[in-house]
């Protein structure tokens, strides 16, 4: 899947869940558990840039409030989607080098969930 559509988000949020998912070791069919936050421990590019564009968000919420422009939300979260699959293409979670470096991995990944989630929602688009 590619482009700025729906099933493309979605798709990064599956992914991100099951990330979640299999680095905590869950069962499918459980209540996910989201793990707590960790430190960010930054050793790759993608992972600040995925930073930089989730601190962003706070500002993307307030300009759409402010010039009612609700297609930035879709712009910033096409952008979010984009950054996390560069993120996943190039640092594992499960795999990584430490335990502190897979708790902040995992630490993204949640938060990245979480933001995905929240702009469907504000979008009227229903995640399970």
């Amino acid at each position: 899947l590619n482009g700025n559509t729906a099933p493309y988000m979605l798709y990064a949020y599956a992914r991100l869940c099951g990330i979640i998912r299999k680095a905590t070791d869950a069962a499918d069919g459980e209540t996910m558990e989201w793990p707590e936050p960790a430190n960010i421990i930054f050793s790759h590019d993608s992972e600040r840039e995925l930073v930089r564009n989730l601190i962003k968000l706070p500002d993307i919420l307030s300009e759409v409030e402010r010039d009612l422009y609700p297609n930035k939300l879709c712009d910033y979260l096409f952008e979010t989607s984009q950054k996390f699959n560069q993120f996943y293409e190039n640092c594992s979670v499960k795999n990584a080098e430490t335990p502190e470096l897979k708790a902040s991995r995992l630490t993204l990944c949640t938060v990245t969930a979480g933001t995905i989630r929240l702009l469907m929602q504000l979008l009227g688009i229903n995640v399970v």
